[in-house]
């Protein structure tokens, strides 16, 4: 059913489903069927529940008294790997078993056999009784309803989390009001958020990775339970969004990443940072190119004489630190190359370039265009492959770059030097052989050169 979470006053949490909990409860508990004698060569991290080699038909005849046993034993067809025999649904199922450290027979690893039976009870359970409700979960989901909204409602946060799993409709609760704000859900956060007119609209994918939750947990997308000992669904490593690993298929591109999360400003994907700080561009290229331009752009060599590196180091530091409140400024740094500096090295260390790797071959055919009219129609169509974030970014260093050129005769550097400067900084392309690489130096010294020359016509 659709869920109506808002009204004109306040927000309304959603109502948590129960429905997998409670299944959840329901499901067989592992029996263990121990080994009464002793069993030559037992793998050391197996304990009485392995029988040695015995065949599927005895297997299945010792395991037929109860729901939920289960037993270990060596192949007979493929001797020296181990089979995990588990009784549900009145059957007998066989499991190729491994170990590596951990225990598993699929994705999810364990720290003990019992652990393993346990989930795979809980999933074979939900999965065979709710098979039909599972996979409709992500019709109608809540999700749509808890977006962005202009409602200012922090102080009443705590009395949204979801309530204890007694009920059983949601986590536990927190103990007191400074852990009521730390664990606010991300979909509560997503929907207190103020939205400033200034605010750029970027879209961001999320950043799911498999996680394991501690105590119940609840889908944030569809609302519905999160089953399982571990590994039960996923969460954005940028906002904290909690969800089933088959929501996170359908959930939109709209990540608003917490600064909880995002522990750093060097390293750090570009369109991430600047929505977690909610700033059009990565403050580091604001402020370095501020400083830049307020000390002047006359100085000898700039961006091609590098500055002492551990003073670099010692900028990039502050800024993951201390982030827009960083000291950049010449009674900190008297040397503007190391200022210069900072800014290339941000750019060297993005994890995905600011002419990104999808963009990069467009970018360097275009480079390849001898015609200047034709190479210039190629790089306007090739700007439009960049994320908003990273074009908005690559715009405002050419016009800083283009206002360097200004300064020629007294810096020496023409858009051609700092084309050598900043192509393989702002163009990588990943998994290159080192000639090719080598022959796209020339090209992405042209790409950057004419996006100098011409910012003002192609942004």
């Amino acid at each position: 059913m659709a869920l109506n979470v808002f009204d004109h006053d306040e927000y309304r949490p959603p109502v948590w489903k129960s429905y997998l909990y409670q299944l959840q409860q329901e499901a067989p508990h592992p029996r263990r069927l121990t080994c009464t004698c002793e069993v030559d060569n037992r793998p050391k991290y197996y304990g009485r529940e392995y029988h040695g080699m015995i065949s599927r038909e005895d297997a299945d005849q010792w395991l037929s008294q109860a729901e939920g046993s289960y037993l270990i034993r060596e192949s007979q067809r493929q001797p020296g790997t181990y089979t995990l025999a588990l009784r549900f649904g009145n059957q007998t199922r066989n499991f190729r078993l491994y170990h590596d450290g951990k225990h598993f027979v699929g994705e999810k690893r364990f720290e003990s056999i019992h652990d393993l039976v346990t989930d795979g009870l809980i999933t074979l359970y939900i999965e065979t009784k709710a098979a039909e409700y599972i996979a409709k979960m992500t019709i109608n989901p809540i999700y749509e309803h808890v977006g962005y909204t202009t409602l200012n409602q922090e102080p009443t946060l705590k009395k949204h989390l979801p309530q204890s799993p007694d009920a059983p409709d949601g986590p536990v609760p927190p103990k007191d009001d400074r852990q009521a704000e730390e664990r606010l859900t991300a979909l509560v956060r997503r929907a207190t958020l103020r939205e400033s007119d200034l605010a750029p609209k970027y879209e961001k994918v999320h950043n799911f990775k498999v996680h394991t939750f501690r105590g119940p947990h609840w889908c944030e997308y569809c609302a519905n339970f999160m089953w399982g000992l571990i590994a039960q669904g996923v969460k954005c490593a940028d906002c904290g969004l909690n969800v089933h690993k088959q929501c996170s298929k359908v959930v939109p591109n709209d990540c608003q990443p917490d600064l909880r999360h995002v522990k750093k400003v060097y390293s750090c994907d570009l369109t991430t940072l600047v929505k977690a700080h909610n700033t059009k561009r990565p403050m580091v290229v604001d402020m370095c190119i501020q400083e830049i331009e307020a000390r002047g752009l006359q100085s000898e060599g700039l961006y091609r004489i590098s500055g002492f590196s551990e003073l670099i180091e010692d900028v990039k530091l502050a800024f993951d630190r201390d982030g827009e409140k960083a000291d950049i400024s010449s009674n900190a740094y008297e040397d503007l190359n190391i200022i210069a500096g900072a800014l290339k090295l941000y750019f060297r260390e993005l994890p995905i370039p600011l002419i990104t790797y999808d963009a990069y071959p467009h970018f360097i055919e275009t480079g390849k265009i001898a015609d200047a009219e034709k190479r210039l129609e190629s790089l306007h169509e090739a700007l439009k492959l960049l994320p908003p974030a990273h074009c908005e970014t690559l715009r405002y260093l050419m016009a800083h770059l283009k206002r360097v050129t200004e300064y020629e005769k007294e810096n020496l550097m023409s858009s051609e030097n700092l084309g050598i400067v900043f192509g393989p900084t702002l163009m990588r392309a990943p998994g290159l052989d080192a000639m090719t690489a080598l022959n796209d130096i020339r090209y992405q010294r042209l790409v950057v050169e004419t996006l100098i020359k011409n910012e003002d016509v192609l942004f």
